[in-house]
């Protein structure tokens, strides 16, 4: 079989609809240019869960990928390839980063944490509240990106008057319109701050998850976290659990003053709050496209294709979501869907660890905005509205919010 032309997968994410379909039409697996990386998209649901669930795939660029050292000296995305955590671990090596941080992010330690979170957003609430009725505001800088930060923040230690210096640096790692060079740069301040954490809480340890990291040890062998380790498990707690959070307040928003259909389900009983979350990671995941994974041997395709050993995979969650096999008319968002499958979070032994808080966030972030302001509307048209320039994360760069609370009733 020929080998299809690689489809370039959009550095500034500008329509990722039309990117899903075009990976869609493409097959269970296409090649495709990631930022002058080869790699398998993998869109196809079956197909992606086997090969998440293989033994024959691993995360360990180092161990796995012949192009690994040349990606990591001149590629933009070097630092999501390099990073020494669970991220890009395999094997026994994963198993025991996981088993070690998994306490941290329990169901138990989570649950605590909702009236916590009702109080932040509570918090936030009241200062958009106190604008004139009517007020125009960008939800996301306003509502969705402080929340996921607070609760970040908090739970890690994060000192408050650093938090935003951690969201820019964070959110410049999912730009992947920026250089090598501009992404090594904010690697590095990236990398600085997290120093000065550790060496913080090393000092002065703290009721925080930093300094029950700095303390952890594998209940197997006794190991701790090496520095390296240490360093970038705190930078994809923090990673992870502000962006991809903040991307489904903003698009579950967006989507509901879009759609005031879906809305009603909700207030009339006809669905809940986490059909709305379930229904907005499956239609809009946070992240679109997630590298990479490495072949560790040949891995034939449904079709008749092979990916070869050696090779590097990018899962491609926004598109296996829209897939057809998985839900009927897939591209309508439908709160009422009774199938609640998606891979937003992942799939296997990398699913995400972080899913309940981020179900716990999003929930209480929504109940609450829409109990204060329940009159509100999209201060532009969807179309409008401009993508973040990332084919990882999905969200938008703005969203304008006209203001109405409930005690303005809407214009007739």
């Amino acid at each position: 079989m020929s080998e299809q032309p690689l489809l370039v997968l959009d550095p500034t994410g500008s329509d990722p609809d039309a990117e899903h379909r075009a990976l869609l039409a493409r097959g269970p697996a296409t090649p495709v240019d990631v930022l002058g990386v080869r790699a398998w998209s993998v869109s196809d649901p079956a197909l992606l869960k086997r090969l998440l669930t293989s033994p024959d795939v691993s995360k360990d660029g180092r161990a796995h990928w012949p192009a690994y050292a040349e990606a990591v000296a001149t590629w933009p995305l070097a630092l999501w390839i390099a990073v020494e955590n669970m991220f890009t671990a395999y094997g026994a090596d994963h198993s025991r980063l996981r088993r070690m941080i998994a306490p941290a992010l329990s169901a138990r330690r989570t649950a605590v944490l909702a009236a916590d979170i009702e109080a932040l957003v509570t918090g936030l609430l009241d200062e958009l509240d106190a604008l004139p009725p009517g007020t125009t505001v960008d939800l996301r800088a306003r509502f969705a990106h402080p929340l996921p930060i607070a609760v970040i923040g908090r739970l890690m230690g994060l000192p408050a008057d650093r938090r935003e210096e951690f969201r820019t640096l964070v959110d410049n790692v999912f730009a992947t319109h920026l250089t090598a060079g501009e992404q090594a740069a904010n690697t590095a301040s990236l990398y600085a701050l997290l120093a000065g954490l550790v060496a913080a809480k090393r000092a002065e340890p703290g009721d925080d998850l930093t300094s029950m990291l700095i303390a952890t040890r594998d209940e197997e062998d006794g190991s701790v976290l090496s520095d390296a380790e240490l360093r970038d498990t705190l930078l994809l707690m923090i990673s992870a659990g502000y962006e991809t959070t903040a991307n489904v307040i903003d698009q579950a928003v967006t989507t509901l003053l879009t759609h005031p259909a879906q809305l009603a389900h909700v207030r009339e009983g006809r669905c809940t709050w986490q059909d709305v979350v379930e229904e907005t990671l499956r239609h809009e995941p946070p992240v679109k496209h997630l590298p990479l994974r490495y072949a560790r041997a040949d891995i034939p395709l449904p079709d008749g294709r092979t990916i070869r050993t050696g090779e590097a995979i990018i899962a491609s969650y926004g598109a296996a979501n829209r897939h057809p096999d998985l839900h009927e008319d897939p591209e309508r968002f439908d709160a009422t869907r009774p199938g609640k499958e998606h891979l937003a979070f992942g799939h296997g032994v990398h699913f995400c660890l972080g899913a309940p808080l981020a179900r716990l966030e999003v929930t209480t972030a929504l109940r609450l905005f829409f109990a204060r302001f329940p009159h509100s509307g999209l201060a532009a048209r969807p179309e409008e509205l401009t993508r973040l320039p990332s084919l990882i994360s999905n969200g938008h760069t703005t969203l304008p919010v006209l203001l109405r609370p409930a005690r303005e009733a809407p214009a007739s």
